[in-house]
């Protein structure tokens, strides 16, 4: 990937932050797959419950990736919140945005901690709290990742075994129909 995707990359991931956290949500991990360095689309986590459900859902995250046989994916999330609704200890500083660069031969982990600041009241309501983006930790290869973090990485790079016309059509469908939110790129054909 090159670095002109990655900061697109990371700048669209702190906006992200940044408009949910005002809004008073964290947003769910995200990932995203690229084919030959061109972004394939994002995926977001559909809601779950806690435990064995969160987890489940953030490994099938990977299906996309896999249905695009992508050869790279950035995968997004918040620790403190991975680590909450998979009901496992936090692995790495919190609160932190972290998105890991990974290709099937390995990944780098790149931690972006922040803190909490009040907005500006102005804006009407009660004052929300706004990330105060502290200085990047990282990049940090192969580092320890939450397991489920781990097994979406992995299967994103395991061929998905369908018998079907449009593998990846379908499996971006059935995705849909699950709860996930797909946002596909215009210049992305399977």
């Amino acid at each position: 990937m090159d670095t002109q995707t990655w900061d697109a990359l990371v700048a669209s991931m702190k906006k992200a932050y940044t408009a949910d956290l005002a809004q008073g949500t964290v947003p769910r991990p995200v990932i995203m797959p690229l084919v030959r360095g061109e972004l394939v689309g994002l995926v977001w986590l559909r809601a779950t419950e806690a435990g064995e459900d969160a987890m489940t859902g953030i490994v099938e995250l990977s299906n996309v990736a896999a249905a695009a046989e992508a050869d790279e994916v950035v995968l997004a999330w918040e620790t403190n919140e991975v680590a909450t609704s998979c009901r496992l200890p936090a692995i790495g500083p919190t609160p932190c945005l972290n998105l890991v660069h990974a290709t099937k031969d390995g990944h780098v982990l790149h931690q972006l901690p922040y803190t909490h600041q009040p907005l500006d009241p102005s804006l009407g309501g009660p004052a929300p709290a706004g990330p105060l983006w502290l200085p990047a930790l990282g990049p940090h290869p192969d580092a320890e990742l939450a397991p489920p973090i781990q097994a979406a990485l992995t299967y994103s790079f395991t061929p998905l075994e369908l018998d079907h016309p449009s593998p990846f059509g379908v499996t971006v469908l059935l995705m849909e129909d699950d709860g996930y939110t797909i946002h596909l790129t215009d210049t992305f054909t399977p």
